[in-house]
């Protein structure tokens, strides 16, 4: 089995993949992505190196696959930059702001720092919930090849 490998052109990543399930309107790919340790040459010593086995649903693609062909995945990295922001950097704000004011409103650093982190909660629980919009902004595409 290939692994795939991960190659960056014109602010588009794309990946290697095998399909893995075909639905009615969408095809599962599964990629294998591996760290930057696993090619070392002292990876036997070292417990870091690993593989991670993804899959990815394509909703949009044209063209007939089926189980186990070879297809690219694309993915814009500007969109990635959007999931960095929604998933990583608007709720340490979300966090930052709340500790914030409560500690100022009750001035109890325990009871501030709870609430802070517990309003996480709402927070991810409502990305939940608008998962659907997110998956049409954030959608791989599928490389089509002429055969």
């Amino acid at each position: 089995m290939q692994i795939a490998k991960f190659t960056a052109t014109e602010s588009t990543i794309r990946h290697k993949g095998f399909v893995k399930a075909i639905k009615k309107a969408s095809l599962t790919v599964n990629i294998v992505s591996q760290s930057a340790c696993s090619t070392c040459h002292a990876q036997g010593a070292c417990s870091v190196s690993d593989f991670q086995d993804k899959e990815i649903e394509v909703t949009e693609y044209k063209g007939n696959y089926k189980i186990g062909d070879e297809v690219t995945i694309l993915f814009k990295q500007s969109k990635g930059f959007t999931a960095l922001t929604w998933g990583y950097v608007v709720p340490f704000f979300v966090v930052l702001s709340t500790l914030i004011i409560a500690l100022e409103v009750t001035g109890d650093e325990l009871k501030s720092g709870l609430l802070s982190l517990f309003i996480l909660v709402p927070y991810y629980i409502t990305l939940y919930f608008f998962r659907h919009l997110l998956k049409k902004v954030l959608k791989f595409e599928l490389e089509e090849n002429a055969e």
